[in-house]
């Protein structure tokens, strides 16, 4: 499966705005040697050899952009939405569940139930759309407004990831 995911990372130039996030998207797909792969492989919207992913699979994405910018407001809208909304059919998954398995089908994973529980909880992967520059994935709103208040020269890099 593919998705975007979004890095926010503080940088003074687009250059410098995609190597950090590709620094971050690198240790989501675990290249970087103290770090677990949380997807399979990215794709950055400046690579254009590529037929199934990025820019073939998504159209055309900003490599980089300016928080503040137009487009840079537009990918992280994209971005918390995103997140939002897996948050909340997950949340929903495992309300459902509570009220309506037992203990005994929840433990044995009746209608995914303990995956709905997983993705809940998680701080990285598919239910994730927003990292910041040390990989680690923005879950709740309030850790999204404080990286927006504290960072000077933020910008958002999009990537296409595989899990």
């Amino acid at each position: 499966m593919h998705m975007v995911i979004y890095a926010l990372v503080e940088a003074s130039t687009q250059n410098d705005a995609l190597a950090t996030g590709k620094t971050v998207f690198d240790r989501l797909v675990g290249a970087d040697p103290h770090s677990s792969a949380v997807f399979d492989y990215y794709v950055s919207f400046d690579e254009e050899n590529t037929t199934v992913a990025g820019k073939a699979r998504w159209g055309e994405l900003p490599t980089a952009a300016p928080v503040d910018s137009d487009d840079g407001q537009d990918l992280l809208d994209q971005g918390w939405e995103a997140t939002k909304e897996e948050f909340e059919r997950n949340l929903e998954r495992v309300k459902e569940a509570i009220n309506e398995l037992s203990d005994e089908e929840i433990m044995r994973d009746e209608n995914l139930s303990r995956h709905a529980f997983h993705q809940v909880g998680a701080y990285d992967g598919p239910s994730v759309f927003l990292y910041d520059q040390h990989a680690s994935g923005i879950r709740h709103r309030g850790q999204l407004d404080r990286l927006l208040e504290e960072s000077e020269d933020l910008w958002i890099v999009p990537a296409d990831v595989h899990y």
